[in-house]
C-alpha cells in the first residue's frame, strides 16, 4: 500500500533559519547557566527589570498572571497537550501529534535537568533557571506555529517570522506572569524561552527523520510482499 508521505513537521524551507536559531538559543542557555550557576540573588539585569514589578501586580492583572501560571502547571499543561494532540489528529497530522508529546516532553525534561545542573535558586531554595513554565508555553507555541506554517505553505522568510512571533508572544506572556508573581527572575524566563527555541526545531527534525525512515522500511516491505 502506497500513498502520499505525511507532511514534514519541520518544513524544508525553514530548516536553515531554524538551525541558526537553535545554535544561538543553545549558546544563550549555556552562557546564562554559567553566569548564574549557584546564585541565589538577582543579577544586574534582573534587578533593573523586577524591582518595579515583582510581587506588585494587582487585580485584575494578578488574576491574569495566575491563570497564565496555571497553564504551565501539570493539570493545565496536560489539558493543553491533550487538546493540541487531538487537534493534530483531527487535521490528519500524526507527525505533529508526535512532536507535541515528544517536543514538549524533551523541553520540560531539559529545563528540569538544567535547573539541577545550574543550581540557581529563588525564595530560599527553589530552583529557578531556566523557567520551565516559559519553556513549556514557548514550546507549545512553536509546535502550533510549525503546523500552521506547513498547512499554509509559507516560504522560509514568512514561515520563520510566524514561528518567531508565536514563540515571542507565548514566551513573553508566560514570562511576564512568572516575573510578576515573583516566581522567576527575568533571566530565568529568557533561559526558558531559549531552551524551547533550541529543543523544538531539533526534535521536529528528528521526528521527520524517524518517520521518513519508518515509511521507507514499510514501503520496502510492501514491495517485497507484492513480488
Amino acid at each position: 500500500m502506497t500513498g502520499r508521505p505525511a507532511p514534514a513537521v519541520l518544513p524544508p524551507s525553514l530548516r536553515a533559519w531554524l538551525g541558526l536559531i537553535v545554535a544561538l538559543a543553545t549558546l544563550v542557555v549555556v552562557v546564562l547557566g554559567v553566569l548564574y550557576a549557584g546564585h541565589d540573588k538577582p543579577g544586574m539585569v534582573d534587578r533593573w527589570i523586577i524591582q518595579p514589578t515583582a510581587d506588585s501586580v494587582r487585580p485584575p492583572w494578578r488574576r491574569v498572571a495566575l491563570a497564565m501560571d496555571f497553564l504551565g502547571e501539570p493539570a493545565g499543561a496536560a489539558t493543553l497537550v491533550v487538546a493540541t494532540v487531538t487537534g493534530c489528529l483531527l487535521l490528519r497530522r500524526p507527525r505533529a501529534a508526535v512532536l507535541v508529546v515528544a517536543g514538549l516532553g524533551v523541553t520540560v525534561g531539559t529545563a528540569t535537568l538544567l535547573k539541577h545542573l545550574v543550581g540557581r535558586t529563588i525564595h530560599g531554595g527553589n530552583l529557578s533557571y531556566p523557567s520551565g513554565h516559559t519553556a513549556f508555553a514557548t514550546a507549545l507555541a512553536l509546535v502550533v506555529a510549525l503546523l500552521a506554517t506547513g498547512r499554509l505553505g509559507l516560504d522560509g522568510t514568512a514561515g520563520t517570522l510566524l514561528v518567531l512571533v508565536a514563540a515571542l508572544v507565548a514566551g513573553a506572556a508566560m514570562g511576564w506572569a512568572q516575573v510578576a508573581l515573583g516566581a522567576h527572575y527575568p533571566t530565568d524566563v529568557l533561559g526558558g524561552w531559549c531552551t524551547a527555541l533550541a529543543v523544538i526545531p531539533a526534535t521536529a527534525w528528528l521526528v521527520d527523520r524517524m518517520a521518513d525512515r519508518l515509511a521507507d522500511r514499510m514501503g520496502d516491505a510492501g514491495r517485497r510482499e507484492r513480488r
